[in-house]
């Protein structure tokens, strides 16, 4: 089992233990990422990207940490496989930005 697998089933346990799966729909846990990604934009708003994290690191910390977990979420319940769809994505992205 790869380390995202296992953090993946830390992830559903703690969901689960909590009774919150009702909650985690795809359409929900996607809009949970794009919220999720707006509070990091927060962290930097107004501020150069160094003093955005000298003043704000433990939350950006936070807050990717939160859209990774989201993240990982719709993963798990879009039964996909992580390691292959960054795979392919960055195979694609190969292909339409060449190295020159």
């Amino acid at each position: 089992m790869s380390d995202i697998e296992k953090l993946m089933k830390e992830i559903n346990k703690f969901r689960d233990d909590r009774n919150w799966r009702q909650y985690h729909n795809p359409k929900d846990l996607a809009l949970s990422i794009s919220i999720e990604a707006a509070e990091l934009l927060e962290d930097f708003q107004w501020l150069s990207s160094e003093e955005a994290v000298a003043k704000n690191k433990e939350n950006i910390k936070e807050e990717i940490a939160d859209v990774l977990i989201y993240s990982l979420m719709l993963c798990s319940e879009l039964e996909l496989d992580v390691g292959e769809i960054v795979r392919e994505k960055i195979k694609k992205n190969g292909l339409k930005y060449p190295v020159k």
